[in-house]
C-alpha cells in the first residue's frame, strides 16, 4: 500500500504536544514526513525535555497513524527537544511597601562584629530623634533582635487590614519588630535550606502591617549569601551600612560585603562603614584608649573604598550588658556610648538625606538561577 503524506499530517492534526495549545501540525512540531513505501518517518520537535512528553508524543503518532493511516505502517519517530531558557525565579518577588520611605540595610561581611547590636542601637536612637522606625530581623539561622529589644517571648498577633490578615509587628522601645525568633522555641535550631528562609522572609516582609515608617533597618546575617540576594529581590534598599571590627580578618571580609552591594547588577549605595569596638577604655583611666584589634582598621578601609566613615562605637562592657538584658545601650542618657551612637546615627541621615537628593530610587534587582549559578539583573 502507498501511504499519502497528506493522510499522515491530517493524522497527526489529532494530536497536541505536550504543554502546546495548538495540535502538533499548527504549533510546527512537525518538522518533516518521509514516505518510502510503507515506511514513515516523522521528524518531531516538542519544547517539553521530560521523559514521559516524549514517549507519550511517540505513542500517540504511533497509535494515530496506524489507526487513521495504515495499521500495518513501520513508524520512525525522531524526536528532538528544543527547550527555552525558562529559569527559575527565586521565592520572593519584588513589590513595593507602602509607607516606608528608607529602607536600609545593616551588612557584615563576618559573624561576631556587632551588626545586630549596631542595628539595635541605631534603630533606638533614630527612634529617639523623633523617626517612626522598624526592624525586620533578616538574620533567619540566628535572630538575636528579640532578645536586645527584651520580647524573646513575644509572639505577632493577626489584625484585619482591609478585609486582609495581617501580622503586626511586635513593638518596644519605639520599633516595630519582626523576627523569625518570634516563630520558633529558644532551644530550636532554624534548619532549612534557601525557598524556606526565602519564603519565611517573604511572610515577614509582605503579610506584616508595618505601617507608616521613616526607616525600616534591615538586620542581614553574615557574608554575603542567598539570604542578601533574596532580600535585594524583595525590595528597594535606600542604602547599606556595613559594620566591621578594626583586624584585618574582618576587614578583608568587610570589603566583599561593600563590593557586593556595589556590583552594577545590584547597585545598592553604600551609605558607609561603622567600626565596632573601636577602642577600650578602662573606667579607671577614662583618658587612656586600648586599640586591642587595631587602630582604625575600618577607617582606612572606608577611605581606601572611596565611601563615608560614619563612625566608631568604643569596646565597652556596658553595651554587652545591655544588649543581654534587652535595653540597647544607646538608650542611656549623657554616656559615651550614647554620643557614640547619635553621631553615627546623624551621619546616616546625613547620608540618606545626600542619597535621596542626587540619586533615583534603587530598584529590586531579579535574581534567577540557571544551571546552579545565580544570575542578576536589574528589573
Amino acid at each position: 500500500m502507498k501511504i499519502d503524506k497528506k493522510e499522515v499530517l491530517r493524522a497527526l492534526e489529532n494530536i497536541t504536544v505536550p504543554g502546546e495549545g495548538q495540535n502538533m501540525v499548527e504549533s510546527g512540531a512537525v518538522k518533516n514526513i518521509q514516505i518510502f513505501g510503507d515506511e514513515v518517518e516523522v521528524d518531531i520537535t516538542i519544547s517539553n525535555p521530560s521523559l514521559q512528553a516524549r514517549k507519550k508524543t511517540e505513542v500517540e503518532i504511533l497509535k494515530i497513524i496506524h489507526r487513521e493511516v495504515y495499521e500495518k505502517a513501520k513508524i520512525k519517530i525522531n524526536i528532538k527537544v528544543d527547550a527555552p531558557a525558562k529559569p527559575k525565579t527565586n521565592e520572593i518577588k519584588g513589590k513595593p511597601l507602602p509607607g516606608i520611605k528608607n529602607i536600609i540595610a545593616v551588612a557584615s561581611g563576618k559573624g561576631g562584629v556587632g551588626k545586630s547590636t549596631v542595628t539595635a542601637n541605631l534603630a533606638v536612637t533614630l527612634a529617639k530623634m523623633g523617626f517612626k522606625v522598624g526592624i525586620l530581623d533578616a538574620d533567619i539561622y540566628g535572630p538575636s533582635i528579640p532578645i536586645m529589644f527584651d520580647v524573646p517571648m513575644e509572639k505577632p498577633l493577626a489584625i484585619n487590614v482591609d478585609g486582609k490578615s495581617k501580622m503586626k509587628p511586635v513593638e518596644n522601645y519605639g520599633v516595630k519588630l519582626l523576627s523569625i525568633g518570634f516563630f520558633t522555641q529558644p532551644d530550636q535550631a532554624v534548619i532549612w535550606r534557601g525557598p524556606m528562609a526565602a519564603k519565611a522572609l517573604n511572610q515577614m516582609i509582605f503579610d506584616a502591617h508595618w505601617g507608616e515608617l521613616d526607616f525600616m533597618l534591615l538586620d542581614l546575617p553574615p557574608g554575603t549569601g542567598d539570604i542578601h540576594l533574596s532580600i535585594m529581590q524583595a525590595m528597594p534598599i535606600t542604602g547599606a551600612v556595613v559594620v566591621s571590627t578594626p583586624q584585618n580578618v574582618a576587614l578583608a571580609d568587610a570589603r566583599k560585603g561593600v563590593a557586593m552591594f556595589q556590583q552594577e547588577s545590584i547597585n545598592v549605595p553604600v551609605l558607609g562603614i561603622v567600626e565596632n569596638m573601636a577602642y577600650f577604655t578602662p573606667d579607671e583611666l577614662p583618658d587612656n584608649k586600648y586599640y586591642i584589634f587595631g587602630k582604625e582598621g575600618a577607617k582606612n578601609l572606608s577611605e581606601d573604598l572611596k565611601v563615608p566613615f560614619l563612625g566608631e562605637v568604643p569596646l565597652v562592657q556596658s553595651i554587652r550588658e545591655a544588649g543581654d538584658i534587652g535595653r540597647p545601650a544607646a538608650m542611656q542618657t549623657a554616656t559615651p556610648v550614647e554620643l557614640a551612637f547619635e553621631e553615627i546615627t546623624k551621619n546616616v541621615v546625613r547620608e540618606v538625606v545626600g542619597r535621596n537628593k542626587t540619586l533615583p530610587p534603587t530598584e529590586a534587582i531579579k535574581i534567577t538561577t540557571m544551571a546552579g549559578c545565580s544570575v542578576v539583573k536589574k528589573k
